[in-house]
């Protein structure tokens, strides 16, 4: 489960978020959602994996699409370079709460569908251990989460968040086409 979520969306945007956030408030939105989501997916194995295909791509497509969207829309937006140099120099002043739950909002819609997902709700479909299966898949993404965390924090100070959410943008409508390609193939 780890080597699927390396290279994924879960870590651009953990990133992402601690970027423009604090890095506790992000780690504890982010682990909230994953707990959440890999509880749904031990609970509704088998279910979930009976969706259609089709359906699920279009889905992740379009909340690709979004993501892209708001983050370009974000990422080319005038800005003052007063506004710019400020935001050079840390995370957004918001509260932890605020940032938690902006962050769990994200990954939390934005693993449904996931590789992950599914793959955990056909292990709990396939094993007799759900919660052995659910405890793997978070413990799988909390690192890949804790990865992210760790690079935002130090890229931070050294990169513009605006190049940061640009990259982002264009990564994640690459993953959309990925999704709508996945129809054809």
């Amino acid at each position: 489960m780890l080597a699927v979520e390396l290279p994924d969306k879960t870590l651009v945007a953990t990133l992402v978020l601690t970027t423009r956030f604090r890095a506790w408030p992000v780690f504890a939105g982010v682990c909230a959602a994953f707990a959440l989501q890999c509880v749904i997916a031990v609970a509704f194995g088998s279910v979930l994996t009976l969706l259609p295909d089709a359906l699920i791509s279009i889905v992740v497509a379009v909340m690709f699409g979004i993501g892209s969207f708001m983050l370009l829309r974000e990422g080319f937006s005038e800005g003052d370079e007063a506004g710019e140099d400020a935001s050079r120099s840390g995370p957004a002043p918001l509260t932890f709460l605020r940032s938690a739950l902006t962050s769990f909002g994200v990954l939390f819609a934005a693993e449904w569908g996931d590789a992950s997902q599914l793959a955990t709700a056909g292990l709990a479909a396939r094993f007799d251990n759900p919660f052995a299966v659910g405890v793997g898949a978070f413990a799988a993404l909390v690192s890949v989460a804790g990865l992210a965390v760790f690079l935002g924090a130090k890229i931070r100070s050294r990169i513009r968040p605006k190049l940061i959410q640009r990259v982002a943008g264009f990564v994640f409508a690459g993953f959309a086409v990925f999704a709508l390609a996945h129809l054809i193939w």
